[in-house]
């Protein structure tokens, strides 16, 4: 099938890319010719495991490539995809202006039979409004499709190629099919194919983000609580988590959650709600919930020292989760503007999202090449991101790099028991009870 995906960003890229590698014909569209001429060079501006070796996999075999030029290529296309950015605004409502944008190119050169598929995820009404667009512009009837996208950063390509559902909205059976057709390389396991109206399936996505997020809040709530009460999170968490109706995805406590989606969809959600008159108070309650968890690990360490002025404080990991160079609303901006605020000195590692981070901070950060590296001399060690190469250290050797023994662990990923063993000072996110022995 001949595919054309309007815009290259971290999902047009990778569903392209997938598309491409089951035997499709895609075209990557984008405006910004440096990151056109980039991917033709078989770079990627992204970090996403297994991506490139996909992207120059298909790029050589012919099956992928990627222009500025969008009138060719959607004038061949049975399928065009929009998978632009929907930015927050400043009243939290997704801004739609590149979704509109791409829909008024693309429509003097759709092919009657054309399918129209909304990728980007987009408020409720939104596909409605694309069809009357194209309606308008072409003059005819058009065929659109909401298709939102489900993947995780870090796992992506694994969540495209063996999802737990697909999930398209549709205005005809005969545009199902079509979809249908497309996603069946990755239906052979038989995971659900969901068929649905427009308003359904933009919902769904939204829901879904918000749900995932309400769990991350609930949980980082009730670790505070234990800490408060003398509990160990841990043991609420396996005690709550082996209840099949609650179960354990998303009840790891931390310090919130980031990224381009939760925090922007669940303001989206409550935006969109209160366009309605409805006031989404759980959802209002997650938002505040999760910028205060932000906090935490500053405020355990301001707890500690009191006074921060000139402390040397270590911080491991900046992307908002492993596995991504993705910095976007990350909980380690919070912590690194707050120490750099009270005059502490920052020295910081991550695998991949240095650069990104370099951008916001500059020279006002220590950027070290090597997580031990950043130890050297350090008042303290905060962990922020959960790499795997975080979770066993030498602790014997991270004890004689920092001045002091202690650490601030934003993700739980060590023992408390094993740690008083080591002689460390060890706080993590509500874990004051003392471990069973």
């Amino acid at each position: 099938m001949r595919i054309v995906m309007i815009g290259t960003g971290y999902v047009g890229l990778v569903t392209g890319t997938c598309f491409a590698d089951s035997g499709n014909d895609v075209t990557c569209v984008d405006i910004d010719q440096r990151k056109v001429d980039m991917l033709n060079r078989g770079e990627v501006p992204i970090y996403e495991p297994g991506l490139a070796e996909m992207v120059q996999r298909n790029s050589k075999a012919g099956r992928l490539t990627f222009t500025t030029d969008l009138a060719e290529p959607v004038s061949a296309a049975k399928c065009v995809f929009i998978a632009v950015g929907t930015p927050m605004s400043d009243t939290g409502a997704a801004d739609l202006t590149y979704v509109m944008k791409a829909a008024e190119a693309m429509a003097p050169h759709l092919k009657p039979d054309a399918v129209v598929v909304v990728k980007s995820t987009v408020p409720v009404g939104t596909n409605r409004k694309v069809l009357n667009l194209l309606r308008e512009k072409t003059g005819r009837e058009v065929h659109v499709c909401s298709n939102p996208e489900f993947l995780k950063e870090g796992c992506a390509i694994d969540d495209f190629t063996k999802p737990d559902r697909v999930v398209v909205g549709v205005t005809s059976p005969e545009v199902g099919e079509v979809m249908r057709e497309l996603y069946q390389p990755f239906l052979r396991t038989d995971h659900p194919f969901l068929v649905m109206g427009l308003e359904s399936a933009e919902m769904t996505k939204y829901v879904a983000n918000c749900m995932l997020a309400t769990k991350i809040s609930f949980i980082n709530e009730m670790a505070n609580v234990c800490e408060l009460v003398g509990a160990d999170i841990n043991d609420v968490r396996r005690g709550i988590g082996h209840d099949q109706r609650i179960g354990f995805s998303f009840l790891f406590p931390g310090v919130g959650y980031g990224g381009s989606c939760f925090p922007k969809d669940v303001r989206a959600m409550e935006h969109v709600a209160a366009e309605k008159g409805f006031t989404t108070e759980l959802l209002k309650s997650v938002d505040a919930v999760n910028d205060r968890q932000k906090n935490v690990l500053f405020n355990k360490l301001k707890k500690h020292f009191g006074d921060l002025q000139g402390k040397k404080i270590a911080v491991w990991g900046l992307a908002f989760k492993p596995r991504t160079d993705d910095i976007r609303e990350a909980p380690s901006l919070v912590l690194i503007r707050s120490l750099l605020e009270v005059g502490a000195k920052v020295f910081a590692h991550d695998p991949v999202a240095m650069e990104n981070v370099k951008k916001e901070f500059g020279n006002r950060v220590t950027f070290c090449s090597h997580h031990y590296e950043a130890l050297d001399g350090a008042d303290a060690l905060a962990i922020v991101t959960e790499w795997n190469e975080y979770r066993t250290p030498d602790f014997g050797y991270i004890k004689h790099k920092l001045k002091q023994p202690v650490i601030f662990d934003g993700r739980n990923l060590y023992d408390p028991a094993k740690m008083a063993r080591e002689g460390f000072t060890y706080n993590g996110i509500g874990l004051t009870a003392k471990p069973t022995v």
